[in-house]
C-alpha cells in the first residue's frame, strides 16, 4: 500500500484547507485511516482517524474545526481543516492501519504512511 498526501500550504488565521490522501492496494475498504502531524520540537500526534464504517474520532484540539472523510470509490482520504489556527502548523501525515487492535490514536498501530504535507498557518 502506497499513500500520497497532498494540499499542504500556507493560509493565514482563520483559513480552511483540504488535505487530500491516495491510496493505493486492495485494502482501502476495511483499513482505519489517520492522520497525524508533527510541528518542530514536538512529537508525533494524533490529529482524526476514520473507521470502515466511517465512524470519526478527533483530538481535543481539532474537533470541531476538523473533519474526516473518505471515498472509498476513489480511494481517498481527506482532511477538511477550517478555522485553522497558528498552533496547527506541522507537517500533516495520513496513515493507514490494517491490523486488529490497538488504539486509533497511536502511531505505532499504523501499517502505512504517506510522506507528509505541509501546513503553514500565520497569525
Amino acid at each position: 500500500v502506497q499513500l500520497q498526501a497532498s494540499g499542504g500550504g500556507l493560509v493565514q488565521a482563520g483559513a480552511s484547507l483540504r488535505l487530500s490522501c491516495a491510496a493505493s492496494g486492495r485494502i482501502f475498504t476495511n483499513a482505519l485511516w489517520g492522520w497525524f502531524r508533527r510541528s518542530p520540537g514536538k512529537e508525533r500526534e494524533f490529529v482524526a482517524a476514520i473507521r470502515a464504517s466511517n465512524t470519526p474520532y478527533y483530538a481535543n484540539s481539532v474537533k470541531g474545526r476538523f473533519t474526516i472523510s473518505k471515498d472509498n470509490a476513489k480511494k481517498m482520504i481527506y482532511l477538511q481543516m477550517d478555522s485553522l489556527k497558528p498552533e496547527d502548523t506541522a507537517v500533516y501525515y495520513c496513515a493507514g492501519r490494517i491490523r486488529a487492535g490497538g488504539n486509533y490514536y497511536e502511531a505505532h498501530h499504523y501499517d502505512y504512511w504517506g510522506q507528509g504535507t505541509q501546513v503553514t498557518v500565520s497569525s
